[in-house]
């Protein structure tokens, strides 16, 4: 029964994004495969490449939330900025009740933005020295105050450490270690094996259908909302 409800909703939400301009990954291996073709091509193919989702990952809400959202990002990256609000609202909306869950992945892209890299390890750094509650606190925090494309003064690094409670001194001394570079790396291969090229970079898993919905862009609260709710009324 699960089977013949989730092939219709899935080319109704593959209707959704792709009428808004949101464009499935993965290789289509057949010529002009159906919606139904497309979107189990495209689950297969991140389904077998997505690293999967551990204790080392930052996680907002409950793991065993009915909908995961795993955010591929980068700070200086105008468009990450205006989603990184847009799934503010939605865990407000659907965190408590754990109905989703926000899992945030770097994907700094150096070619654009110099100075992202540096800013996923302060990240990285607020998150080792508090916890995963600093970890967002800090990066809520980031993306308020940056101005976006490469112009955040990197003395703001810190600033924001300490306005969220760090020691300064601490989140420096972490901050210069390189500690973290391999972590935030590790991120990027994975993005890189997925075949993301560009941010925000989301997808959207139904864990309990197994299906992975893969969203490219900065798509309005509405448009998330009515997806979710897709999902979560299958």
């Amino acid at each position: 029964m699960s089977e013949k409800i989730s092939l219709p909703l899935s080319i109704i939400i593959a209707g959704l994004f792709i009428a808004g301009g949101v464009y499935w990954n993965g290789k289509i291996t057949k010529e002009n495969p159906t919606p139904t073709q497309r979107q189990q091509l495209t689950s297969e193919n991140v389904a077998a490449t997505i690293r999967p989702i551990d204790v080392n990952d930052h996680i907002l809400g409950s793991s065993d939330a009915r909908i995961l959202i795993v955010e591929y990002s980068d700070t200086e990256c105008p468009f990450c900025k205006i989603f990184h609000n847009t799934m503010l609202s939605i865990m407000q909306e659907y965190g408590k009740e754990e109905k989703v869950a926000w899992v945030y992945r770097h994907f700094p892209i150096a070619e654009l933005h110099s100075k992202s890299f540096n800013e996923a390890v302060a990240q990285e750094c607020a998150g080792n020295l508090g916890g995963n509650g600093k970890f967002w606190e800090y990066t809520n925090k980031l993306y308020e105050v940056t101005p976006s494309n490469n112009d955040l003064d990197p003395a703001e690094l810190t600033n924001i450490a300490t306005e969220v409670g760090l020691s300064s001194i601490d989140f420096n001394v972490c901050l210069e270690s390189g500690e973290f570079d391999p972590r935030v790396n590790f991120d990027i291969q994975n993005a890189q094996e997925i075949g993301i090229t560009g941010t925000p970079h989301s997808i959207i898993i139904d864990t309990k259908t197994n299906e992975y919905h893969t969203v490219e862009g900065a798509y309005p609260y509405v448009q998330i909302k009515t997806v979710i709710d897709l999902i979560l009324a299958s």
